[in-house]
């Protein structure tokens, strides 16, 4: 499975790309959101010093309808609304790849997370660029269990590890102190632990965003 962090900038024409880029500090929470055959259902918690303006705006947009306010004060909101241009529902239906939520949205961009198969994520791809959505990778990764990144044992020396202070500052138990708690070795201890953090922080470094992080997916997957 991978996941993978995208950075998504909404087209020009699109009800949130306008109206986030008017009010560049207000920030739009999609807690819920779901397609329709020709629309698409969202609740949305919008935070900002200026939410009145910000929702009297959405009221005035053409491609919004049915906007019913949940919660309201003046600098928060949570609206129920339906929308004739939701891109990015449209892209993740047709691509058959779920976006997780919440989804934040600010200033035009919005930063999404996805799981699925090499295949989906490529096909979400497609869809994003055929919807006009432009987009960057933030990262792209392999998604394991911790029992697939670490072994039975290595898992258990590391949890007790933690649990009895030995990661601590200052330390609550020496490496001889753990590993007569664990009725092992010491070397074996130190051995075990070595792996078991080599295999951490390996993965660590691994999902730290790129540096040059607008290559194609394909060209992301094909890396990893």
């Amino acid at each position: 499975m991978a996941q993978a962090t995208l950075t998504l900038t909404m087209p020009e024409n699109v009800w949130i790309q306008q109206i986030s880029t008017e009010y560049p500090e207000s920030t739009f929470r999609v807690l819920a959101a779901v397609p329709g055959s020709e629309s698409g259902f969202a609740l949305v918690r919008i935070a900002g010093p200026v939410v009145p303006d910000v929702i009297e705006a959405m009221n005035d947009h053409p491609q919004l309808t049915e906007i019913t306010l949940a919660q309201w004060s003046d600098n928060e909101a949570t609206v129920h609304f339906e929308t004739t241009a939701p891109l990015l529902l449209f892209s993740s239906r047709e691509s058959g790849m779920p976006i997780e939520l919440p989804v934040e949205i600010q200033d035009g961009e919005a930063r999404i997370d996805v799981t699925g198969s090499r295949e989906r994520l490529a096909e979400l791809a497609e869809q994003l660029e055929h919807f006009g959505l432009q987009y960057r990778i933030e990262h792209v990764r392999e998604r394991l269990h911790e029992s697939q990144l670490l072994s039975e044992r290595q898992l258990e020396v590391i949890v007790a590890a933690v649990e009895e202070g030995y990661y601590d500052t200052p330390r609550r138990s020496s490496l001889t102190e753990l590993a007569d708690h664990l009725d092992i070795a010491k070397s074996t201890c130190s051995e075990t632990l070595h792996r078991a953090e080599e295999a951490v922080i390996k993965r660590f470094v691994e999902d730290l965003p790129s540096v040059d992080s607008g290559d194609p997916i394909e060209e992301e997957l094909a890396s990893t």
